[in-house]
């Protein structure tokens, strides 16, 4: 006679299990808490810089005034997420920041309560982005490789500079890079299974997707052509065959997350006479230029901000951007070459060795990566797009690439840890690597490769490569340290430094100052100015500090 079958066996295998997980999880919540100190260490340390002031101001005029007019080359995701810490008060005005308009730019004309609190604050949601990129990216590498080899790849991560500085301020490069990347294993799991939920659940990620950056808009196209011709695993060639249904329930999905994101909100579009008008809700001005349309219609336009935005975009990218490039100003940019340096001279030298090498094997076939051509073909074009694009203005804009990077790093562990001594080795390069990027901390934003001496990296890349506006907290301390200087300061940013406390006699390009004089990396490049030699005439005389790797001291004799 058999004996009843007890839950004591099938209690302790779930409890096994729990704990294998929890221990599964030990390593990456570590590396991770390493990398949330960094963060933590960056903001406590850097300024706000250039573009966080009109991010910030945008979001809380979003949320309280519900408008997207000022400064709409971006849509609202991550201003809206950013603020959201700062509108939590009674009073509306607890957290301002006013921005005002300039005809080459824009400039901060007040800040309130505290630039350091608000720096805080709006930055921390995105270190949550961050975490929220370094657990889907481990996720990903312990799916297609293994758990030692995810973990390997959260190590590159945990101390990969970039990643910590622009998840560590108040814009919009962190969150593009975090759904890109999350677009693309989305990708990869439709492709599995086809269903009417994954077509949901893709819906829901293309839209958040279009509402991170305007150039996301390549990657949601590419996304929903592979989501339409992927059939049974493949690309077919028969368009009877493709996903038209499913496809078509995830476009509706996506554009109805974009115009949540705009708060559901009904432009009109009017021609008549031969005179375009376009309005929008809450905004003070309307868009009024003839038109050659001999039509008089009038058409409702949901999420209307979004495509005056993306215009705004194109339009922009089509004028150029001044731009500085290895020794060279210009003010369209457009350098095909800009974007290839800037990753050669700004992601750490062991990264690309690993990643490059990774990669290799996948692409020959010596490590078998599942979907590898899906998902190979998001970095690859938006790398191709980036090289033909104008803005040459940091490696930020090409920030989406390093996730993929580092998960094929992945790929390289997978193939030396099978070699006697090969996992030692790798420890031993994650050991250097980390070495290399705690030089800069915590100005993990003007790293430069380990072969750039920091002090002449302003003849290479300048803007948010380098000089972003982030030193004033350096400088701040440095004038504490040094009370009877009369310092004179060419500082490159939106804020002005009194905001923090910091008193200086502003310095015009071409105008000579003696004592202490005090130049952002920025300014010395010139790509800003009328004149782009305007402050080299200080490389003349001595320099006796560099704060923050973003500002020059110089002591100029009479």
């Amino acid at each position: 006679m058999s004996q009843p079958v007890t839950a004591e066996p099938a209690q302790e295998r779930s409890a096994s299990g729990a704990r294998h997980e929890w221990k599964r999880l030990l390593v990456p919540g570590f590396l991770l808490s390493l990398y949330a100190i960094q963060c933590v260490w960056f903001i406590r340390t850097q300024s706000l810089t250039y573009d966080e002031p009109v991010h910030i101001s945008e979001g809380l005029d979003a949320w309280r005034n519900g408008r997207f007019e000022d400064y709409n080359d971006h849509p609202p995701l991550a201003r809206l997420l950013c603020t959201l810490p700062l509108i939590g008060r009674r009073s509306e005005h607890q957290w301002q920041v006013d921005v005002e308009k300039l005809p080459a730019g824009f400039r901060v004309v007040n800040v309130s309560t505290d630039p350091v609190s608000l720096a805080w604050r709006a930055r921390a949601v995105n270190v949550v982005l961050g975490l929220l990129l370094g657990f889907l990216l481990w996720l990903q590498a312990a799916k297609l490789f293994s758990d030692a080899a995810a973990n390997f790849v959260l190590a590159l991560f945990a101390f990969s500079p970039s990643l910590i500085a622009h998840f560590s301020l108040a814009t919009t490069d962190g969150a593009a890079t975090l759904l890109i990347f999350a677009t693309a294993f989305q990708v990869a799991r439709w492709k599995q299974v086809p269903s009417w939920r994954k077509a949901l659940t893709s819906g829901v990620v293309f839209g958040v997707l279009l509402l991170a950056k305007f150039s996301t808009l390549p990657i949601f196209l590419l996304a929903a052509f592979w989501m339409l011709v992927l059939v049974g695993g493949y690309p077919r060639l028969n368009p009877l065959r493709w996903n038209w249904a499913k496809t078509a329930l995830a476009l509706l999905i996506a554009f109805v997350m974009v115009w949540a994101g705009y708060f559901f909100h009904i432009s009109r579009v009017t021609i008549h006479d031969g005179t375009l008008i376009v309005t929008h809700p809450h905004w003070t001005a309307s868009l009024v230029k003839p038109t050659r349309s001999k039509l008089n219609i009038s058409l409702p336009v949901p999420a209307g901000e979004f495509i005056a935005g993306l215009r705004e975009v194109a339009l922009h990218n089509s004028h150029g951007q001044p731009a500085f490039f290895l020794g060279q100003v210009s003010p369209t940019g457009g350098w095909k070459a800009y974007y290839p340096v800037a990753i050669l001279l700004k992601w750490p030298l062991l990264v690309l060795v690993i990643s490059g090498a990774g990669l290799a094997l996948c692409i020959l076939g010596r490590i078998r990566v599942p979907d590898f051509e899906i998902l190979i073909s998001f970095p690859a074009v938006y790398f191709l797009l980036a090289i033909f694009a104008h803005f040459n203005i940091g490696e930020r804009h090409v920030l989406p690439l390093y996730p993929f990077a580092l998960l094929f790093a992945g790929a390289m562990w997978q193939r030396c840890s099978r070699v006697r001594f090969g996992s030692a080795v790798l420890g031993v390069l994650l050991v250097l690597n980390a070495t290399d990027t705690l030089q800069y901390a915590p100005g993990y934003l003007s790293y430069f490769e380990i072969f750039v001496p920091s002090q002449s990296s302003h003849r290479l890349l300048a803007d948010s490569n380098l000089d972003w506006g982030q030193g004033l907290l350096a400088l701040r301390d440095y004038q504490r340290e040094h009370p009877d200087e009369q310092i004179s300061l060419a500082y490159f940013g939106s804020l002005d430094p009194s905001v923090y406390g910091i008193r200086a006699r502003p310095l015009a390009e071409n105008e000579h100052a003696t004592g202490t004089v005090i130049v952002s990396a920025t300014a010395l490049a010139g790509e800003y100015l009328k004149d782009p030699n305007g402050y080299r005439w200080l490389l003349q005389y001595r320099l006796i500090a560099t704060l923050d790797h973003c500002l020059f001291v110089f002591r100029v004799e009479d």
